[in-house]
């Protein structure tokens, strides 16, 4: 008897088995054109897939990008409000086998370690998916040069020199 219950159990699942699987999947990756090591100031992009992974139609798909900063000591989540613009997409509806494709940019604002990660609900979905997180680190950019301050930091004082010299001189 025992025998027979353990079967019908596990026929039910592998009959049912796409009963349990999640409705959506939210893939994540970055943009093969960012650069290799980038610094404040640069624009990077990540692209996400959002399949419908069920068998009816989602209606109300709503999708957002979020980014969490990782250095030791300074664990927190970021404004998105200078680093992007595109912080959300929607669709009215997403078929089944459907995907929804978005590319984010992101404005590299400071620098340190930082994670992104995609998240998407439906208005009818109890759940919430999200992609796998993405890292990166933003190297500090050197916000004062040297080559260009040292002309104006030499120029103006021997400029100025140059201006009372040439006043006393003409008062002689």
């Amino acid at each position: 008897m025992s025998l027979r219950i353990i079967f019908f159990a596990g026929a039910l699942l592998l009959i049912s088995g796409s009963a349990w699987a999640a409705p959506l999947s939210v893939g994540l990756a970055a943009a093969k054109s960012n650069p290799i090591a980038p610094q404040m100031g640069d624009r990077i992009s990540f692209h996400s897939v959002i399949r419908n992974d069920a068998t009816v139609p989602l209606d109300g798909l709503i999708a957002w990008i979020s980014l969490v900063q990782v250095n030791e000591g300074r664990e927190q989540p970021v404004d998105l409000e200078d680093w992007s613009a595109h912080k959300a997409v929607t669709a009215a509806s997403l078929s089944p086998g459907a995907t929804l494709e978005t590319d984010w940019p992101v404005r590299l604002i400071q620098a340190g370690a930082y994670r992104v990660v995609v998240s998407a609900v439906t208005r009818g979905g109890a759940d919430l998916t999200a992609s796998p997180l993405v890292g990166f680190m933003v190297l500090q950019k050197p916000v004062v040069e040297s080559r260009r301050v040292l002309p104006i930091a030499v120029g103006i004082p021997l400029l100025l020199l140059g201006l009372i010299l040439s006043r006393r001189l003409r008062g002689r």
